[in-house]
């Protein structure tokens, strides 16, 4: 049977082109997860690669105006998860996919660990400032915990030579990538307490995938960081990775090469602080010392030779032990003189003439007083004689001498009026010689006229 052509066939580019357009019209954006394989990336910018699994494959396109925008370089054997539609290479009817987006396989689900244990260690106060401790300002002894054949080691030293040679570096090995990376770094951390060497130590490594970082996300890591008594820098991966161990920290670095940049002072900019602080210093030394050398030459002009001053000393002792002879010379001749005077007065007054001139006078004042005390004594006798006369013209005594009586009743009270006593009252009569005793018997009152 022979077949004839027909007016309705499709040619294959409308049989691609229609099949294309079926494809991106069925489908929504998917995504779709993989191993990498035949990863080409021409000068173009543009990636293009092979996605398969165990049973199929399928070719896929990145664009460069999409993959320039990725952190990710994507790897041969890489197990990736891409964002994509389905669509068809019409030059060659090869069905692919063309991706906008692509991570390595299990990012969203270790972002999404990244994100529960940064919140729960933010609660528990990990990351609080106040549990931070202060970075010396010049380290005495610097810790590093990386691989040794790393290039976050090489960096570290590169930039301590260049920056502050003398800086004694201890490394404390460990894995920093995989199942053992994370264990390592808590004994590293751990062995660095124990040694107490160091005053502050970097933990770091260089850049990788989030993979690759993880271990630095591991909470074991964490508590090991915040329960360090050494300041701990965490210098993990580039300026734009972060990890659970930057929060820890008691101080975050971009990059393993800034955290020895922060770490250590410029050893130039000390050297040059140091001459101008040697210059001060010598400029101020200087100073002083003209200052002192201008005082010990004044103190020397002031200072005389100790044989001068012995002699001015002996000199003046001469000197005073003239006057002080002249002065006691003086002095006796002056008491010789008082003497002699003292002699001539005495020989003058003659004691024994004296004497004689004081007893007549005494006896002439003996004379005197008694003469006057004779006088005063007649005197004082006439006086008294008169005194005497009065005394006993008003006395009731002599009243009673002329024949007059004094009545008393027997209290001593004197009885001038009749009324006053009654019959056999006892009354005492006082007489001028003698008294006498009566009771009464009758009263009589007179009349004082009569």
């Amino acid at each position: 049977m022979t077949l004839k052509a027909q007016t309705h066939a499709l040619s294959v580019s409308d049989l691609n082109r229609q099949a294309r357009s079926l494809l991106e019209s069925s489908f929504m954006m998917i995504q779709v997860q993989g191993e990498i394989s035949n990863f080409v990336r021409p000068s173009s910018g543009h990636w293009y690669f092979t996605l398969k699994d165990d049973r199929a494959q399928v070719r896929c396109a990145l664009f460069r105006n999409r993959s320039q925008f990725l952190k990710y370089r994507p790897r041969d054997g890489d197990q990736v998860m891409v964002r994509a539609k389905v669509s068809l290479y019409e030059g060659r009817g090869e069905f692919q996919l063309i991706c906008d987006y692509m991570e390595e396989s299990g990012v969203g689900q270790l972002q999404q660990a990244f994100e529960a244990l940064k919140q729960r260690l933010a609660a528990e106060g990990l990351f609080d400032q106040a549990s931070k401790q202060p970075l010396p300002a010049h380290p005495r002894h610097l810790g590093v915990i990386t691989s040794p054949t790393g290039a976050a080691i090489h960096d570290i030293l590169s930039v301590l030579k260049r920056r502050f040679p003398s800086l004694p570096v201890t490394l404390y090995p460990s894995a920093v990538q995989g199942a053992e990376a994370a264990p390592a770094i808590v004994r590293a951390l751990q062995q660095a307490q124990r040694h107490d060497q160091c005053d502050v130590i970097i933990l770091g490594r260089g850049g990788g995938s989030l993979e690759d970082l993880w271990p630095f996300n591991e909470e074991s890591v964490a508590r090991a960081i915040h329960a360090c008594s050494i300041p701990v820098v965490s210098a993990v991966g580039h300026e734009t990775d972060i990890s659970i161990s930057d929060f820890v920290a008691d101080l975050r670095a971009p990059t393993p090469s800034a955290a020895a940049e922060l770490l250590t002072p410029d050893q130039r900019e000390l050297q040059l602080r140091l001459d101008q602080a040697r210059r001060r210093l010598q400029a101020r030394l200087g100073q002083q010392l003209q200052q002192h050398q201008e005082r010990l030459i004044a103190l020397q002009r002031r200072l005389r030779h100790p044989g001068e001053r012995l002699r001015e000393r002996a000199q003046r002792l001469d000197e005073l032990e003239l006057r002080l002879r002249k002065a006691a010379l003086r002095l006796l001749s002056d008491k010789r003189n008082r003497l002699e005077r003292q002699q001539a007065r005495l020989v003058q007054i003659r004691p024994e003439r004296q004497l004689a001139q004081l007893r007549q006078h005494l006896a002439a004042l003996r004379q005197q007083l008694e003469r006057q005390m004779a006088y005063q004594l007649h005197d004082k006798r006439l006086r008294s004689a008169a005194l005497a006369g009065q005394l006993n013209a008003v006395s009731p005594l002599a009243t009673l001498e002329r024949g007059y009586a004094i009545v008393q009743d027997s209290r001593g009270q004197v009885i001038d009026d009749a009324s006053l006593l009654e019959i056999d009252d006892l009354i005492e009569t006082r007489l001028a010689r003698g008294r006498v005793h009566s009771r009464v018997t009758a009263t009589l009152m007179s009349d004082e006229n009569a």
